[in-house]
């Protein structure tokens, strides 16, 4: 479980989130919408303590994330927007195990984790190739393997669709679909509903720092008008 209690956050002085409060639970697959800017990146970004509030607080399974950024981090498994952002390593494999190297966990359970990540998005057998040699979608699902060997409960995503062809993106979304039927909780940020609407529990959408619509997807469908959010044709 994620809660945010009366999150609030500014950047040079700008209120980026006002009292923001929300609970995630286990195994919820939420979209966060809303315009850039609208504050959907920032809230997530406090999930694992990439950022700190100026006031209130964000807890991982009941514990501050202040208090514990390890186990933050491991139950938080974080998606940039742009994956090269966060690749560390030339090769797959390499990068993959740097998580799980950083927790200093045995290198057999190190190599099973980079195994099961690997098959979790369809690159099994690939740990010795180059990141740079990859797709676009290739280098996201690279991305994904990377969060899932932390063995994460959550799995968030900050607009992972962007710069990706449609095969690729497909690609992506079968395996965030996978993911959740198989119980990992997905956040995922978007300004664009119409691949994902129907793979979600609940659409949260933002606007100014605040929450301004937190429903089921039918109901939330008709209620974001005005936040500049793309939707699916009725």
């Amino acid at each position: 479980m994620i809660e945010f209690r009366s999150v609030s956050y500014a950047f040079d002085d700008v209120p980026v989130l006002e009292d923001v409060s929300l609970t995630i639970d286990d195994g919820e697959f939420v979209l966060f919408a809303g315009a850039n800017g609208s504050g959907k990146t920032t809230l997530l970004r406090h999930c694992n303590g990439l950022l700190t509030p100026d006031s209130g607080e964000v807890l991982v399974d009941g514990t501050p994330v202040s208090e514990n950024l390890v186990a933050a981090r491991s139950s938080v498994g974080m998606v940039f927007q742009h994956p090269r952002d966060q690749f560390v390593a030339a090769t797959v494999g390499a990068d993959i195990a740097f998580g799980p190297e950083n927790l200093g966990l045995e290198r057999t359970e190190i190599d099973r984790r980079v195994e099961n990540a690997l098959e979790a998005v369809n690159l099994s057998g690939r740990e010795d190739e180059r990141i740079d040699a990859l797709s676009g979608g290739e280098q996201s699902r690279v991305a994904i393997a990377g969060a899932l060997a932390m063995d994460p409960t959550h799995l968030v995503l900050d607009e992972p669709f962007t710069g990706l062809d449609d095969p690729a993106k497909r690609s992506v979304l079968e395996r965030l679909e996978s993911l959740s039927a198989d119980g990992t909780g997905v956040l995922l940020a978007t300004h664009d509903l119409r691949d994902v609407l129907t793979l979600a529990d609940r659409v949260v959408a933002m606007r100014d720092g605040r929450i301004a619509v937190d429903e089921p997807p039918a109901r939330a469908r008709r209620a974001l008008s005005g936040l500049e959010v793309r939707v699916p044709d009725a």
